[in-house]
């Protein structure tokens, strides 16, 4: 996409269409910009919960999963479109469920979309037993979410899973044996960046 953009904004350019073949540039640079994918070394620390993507942190409180049963920590993180929006694994562990629920497309950064907008749960299973789960949330502009899991699939954490076009939310949750280590407002990279740690002498069954 960004290829075919920049290649018909120079032959623009060479046709004597200035101003079209400038605009054709911009918007071949646009798309580069959101779907770059930068290299990230997860920490390598045991008990732990990466964030899923990159962005702010909008929101945490305590909510269940949809479709899945019992309270979590819920940590949302809004992309907005200048963000990397690949999306990685929180925890490494294998995949027990996928569930894609069609939906509307309101804006992502409020609470309202995590159980009305289209969205992908995925639900991870740790080797101890802990079950995470984690929501890819479409936003306003976007129209597509992209999962690469399937389900008994093996993850590491920070691994790549996928992505959601353009302006969107990913809503991480974590069982309560897990203490939340973010605030409101604070930035996160995806498979980098620590949102929860397992408390000591918590049991993950």
């Amino acid at each position: 996409m960004a290829l075919g953009a920049g290649a018909g904004g120079i032959l623009a350019a060479i046709a004597g269409l200035h101003w079209i073949g400038a605009a054709m540039l911009l918007v071949a640079i646009a798309i580069a910009a959101f779907f770059r994918d930068p290299d990230r070394t997860a920490p390598a620390a045991k008990g732990i919960v990466l964030s899923g993507a990159d962005g702010k942190v909008t929101s945490i409180s305590e909510h269940a999963p949809p479709g899945l049963e019992g309270n979590f920590h819920r940590v949302s993180v809004f992309m907005s479109l200048l963000n990397v929006h690949v999306n990685r694994a929180p925890v490494g562990g294998e995949v027990v469920s996928l569930q894609h629920a069609p939906g509307e497309f309101r804006a992502a950064f409020s609470d309202y979309a995590s159980e009305h907008n289209e969205r992908n749960l995925i639900v991870l299973e740790g080797a101890d037993g802990a079950r995470h789960a984690m929501v890819q949330v479409a936003g306003y502009l976007a129209r597509r979410i992209v999962c690469r899991l399937q389900n008994r699939d093996k993850v590491d954490a920070g691994q790549r899973i996928g992505l959601i076009m353009f302006g969107s939310r990913v809503d991480h949750f974590m069982p309560f044996q897990y203490r939340v280590v973010v605030r409101v407002g604070q930035r996160v990279r995806a498979g980098e960046s620590v949102i929860g740690e397992l408390m000591t002498g918590a049991r993950t069954q």
